[in-house]
């Protein structure tokens, strides 16, 4: 009897060890420890040392990112689950891509020495006042007196200067910053407050601010001239990255495929969009124009004022259609917590349509706005349009993204828009396939927007690859997706100028064709559910598509792990 006792004993004591461990590594994992404390000292130190492109901000950094690429070195990789084998092969990407741009901007730096002579006393007098130590007043008048009379040499002389490449303007505008924001930091603290600094300085600071800012003016005019940054009529100012760089960052985020592969899987992509917007059109009556349906169903837009109850019935619908399927669980909490928001006229210059996330923005003509412009706005955020996307903005897309990030493994900064937007895209997919749209006109809906995202691709990587120009993109979206012209311009100058990463327009399809590529492999093939499928996507927090693939089927991951898997079929 009492071996029996020992024997149920020991199982109960197995079944709740392993019981621990799933949980332990819902929520952490050998690296987790190493990631949070460099997440913090970086936070830290990004506070104490906020005078961008300084010398000594990059020094401490490169201090920072040296010692934590050791610690993670030291890890016994060979030992580690696939999951943590992830979180380690992602940090020492993240500390690589770190050490890489700490470099460029050095050199970058020194390439510039001669046009930032100056900039050495403003940096010492931030230093000096952090620990608050009563300044030489008199002196530091003496000093910016020079340095303003310095930077008005320099500023004659750069205006003659037409050598300098776009990288190093570019640069150039972030040093400008940071001396405006140690400049600001020192004023404020002293000014007023320290007598000396009060009776010497003002003056003196009011030109050398003014200095400082014409400085940076006359650099911004530098880039507007450069070759690749000239204003095309669009009035839309960007810098292509060249094909080098694109593949570069393709291979960071695990993308096995050329710039031209990308564009000639948007091309077969949009191929069968264009098959289905014809079948489509043909129900509504309008044969094979279907420009003709996409029109009919711009102009189903709500009066001003019902646009958010709209987009409230179409959550609603969309969450029960999630719900009857059990297609993913839902957290009451994040049912309850997403609210709504009205979008700026400014932002909707670079955002025409609504986005979303805990909070949705919701795009629609204000009072201030020309009539075109209303109308356009109205007619590019039809029910139909929307429908396609409130999906993607909230739940299961956005908001529930982020909503599930904050609960698991939340020490994971990994973000990409592969996963962020290619996630909210695949549900677009997913939810036509299992019917979600009623009528022909909601397929025109959300065929316009599938349509579009194949655009991206193709504009996006065409303009960075230095073949198209912004006014070709803004008239590809209007004449080949359909697009109103003020919202095409707004996409464009949103892709390019509105601080977006190169890569990031391409990411949503892209990103979506990847999940949508495992859920074959799983779902389809019947070794998950979807709701088993989607719940463990969640459950992992952002990464590449592919480490997500490797930990839901468990695959052995090399420590030199490189982009491999070919996902478009």
């Amino acid at each position: 009897m009492r071996k029996q006792h020992t024997l149920i004993l020991s199982i109960l004591l197995m079944a709740v060890s392993s019981t621990a461990q799933t949980v332990l590594y819902q929520q952490n994992s050998e690296v987790n420890n190493l990631m949070v404390q460099y997440e913090a000292d970086r936070g830290s130190l990004n506070r104490f040392y906020f005078v961008e492109n300084s010398p000594e901000r990059r020094n401490r950094f490169a201090s920072l990112v040296t010692d934590y690429t050791k610690q993670v070195q030291q890890i016994n990789y060979d030992n580690l689950p696939t999951g943590s084998r992830i979180d380690y092969i992602l940090f020492k990407r993240n500390l690589d891509e770190q050490t890489r741009l700490l470099e460029v901007e050095k050199r970058e730096c020194e390439q510039l020495n001669n046009w930032f002579s100056f900039s050495t006393e403003i940096y010492e007098m931030e230093k000096f006042r952090r620990r608050g130590s009563q300044p030489d007043a008199q002196q530091w008048a003496a000093n910016m007196k020079t340095s303003t009379q310095n930077i008005n040499l320099l500023s004659r002389s750069l205006s003659k200067d037409s050598s300098i490449t776009i990288d190093l303007i570019r640069r150039a505008q972030g040093i400008v910053k940071g001396l405006q924001a140690a400049l600001k930091s020192v004023n404020e603290f002293y000014s007023g407050y320290d007598p000396g600094y009060s009776w010497w300085m003002p003056d003196t600071f009011k030109h050398l601010d003014s200095a400082l800012t014409a400085y940076g003016k006359l650099w911004q005019e530098k880039g507007k001239a450069a070759p690749g940054g000239k204003d095309d009529g669009s009035h839309i100012v960007g810098y292509p990255i060249g094909k080098e760089e694109i593949i570069r960052q393709l291979q960071l985020e695990y993308i096995p495929y050329t710039p031209e592969e990308l564009i000639e899987i948007a091309n077969k992509e949009f191929a069968w969009c264009d098959g289905e917007m014809l079948k489509a059109s043909q129900e509504m009556g309008f044969g094979k124009d279907w420009k003709k349906a996409l029109e009919k169903v711009k102009n189903t837009y709500v009066p001003p004022g019902k646009q958010p109850e709209a987009i409230m019935k179409l959550y609603n619908e969309s969450v029960d259609f999630l719900k009857k399927n059990k297609l993913v669980t839902i957290p009451p909490v994040a049912e309850e917590t997403w609210r709504m928001i009205m979008m700026t006229p400014e932002r909707q210059l670079v955002n025409p349509f609504f986005t979303g996330g805990e909070v949705l923005s919701i795009s629609y003509p204000t009072n201030t706005m020309e009539e075109d412009d209303k109308l356009m706005s109205m007619r590019g955020n039809n029910p139909h349009f929307s429908r396609a996307t409130v999906h993607h903005e909230l739940i299961a897309g956005h908001h529930l993204q982020g909503f599930m990030n904050r609960r698991y493994k939340a020490y994971r900064d990994f973000d990409t828009p592969f996963w962020i937007e290619g996630w909210s895209l695949y549900w677009e997919m997913l939810l036509w396939d299992l019917h979600f749209p009623q009528s022909p006109e909601d397929r025109v809906g959300m065929l316009f927007w599938r349509m579009h995202r194949c655009a991206r691709i193709i504009f996006s990587l065409n303009y960075h690859l230095g073949k198209w120009t912004p006014q070709q993109c803004i008239d590809f979206l209007v004449d080949r997706v359909g697009h109103e012209r003020a919202n095409a311009e707004g996409e464009v100058r949103r892709s390019f100028v509105g601080g977006y990463s190169p890569l990031y327009q391409l990411a949503y399809m892209i990103g979506g064709l990847q999940f949508y590529a495992l859920k074959k492999e799983l779902v389809d093939k019947g070794k998950m559910t979807y709701q088993q499928y989607h719940d463990a996507v969640l459950h992992e927090n952002a990464l590449p598509v592919t480490m997500v693939r490797a930990i839901l089927t468990n695959q052995p991951i090399p420590k030199d792990y490189k982009a491999e898997w070919r996902f478009y079929k």
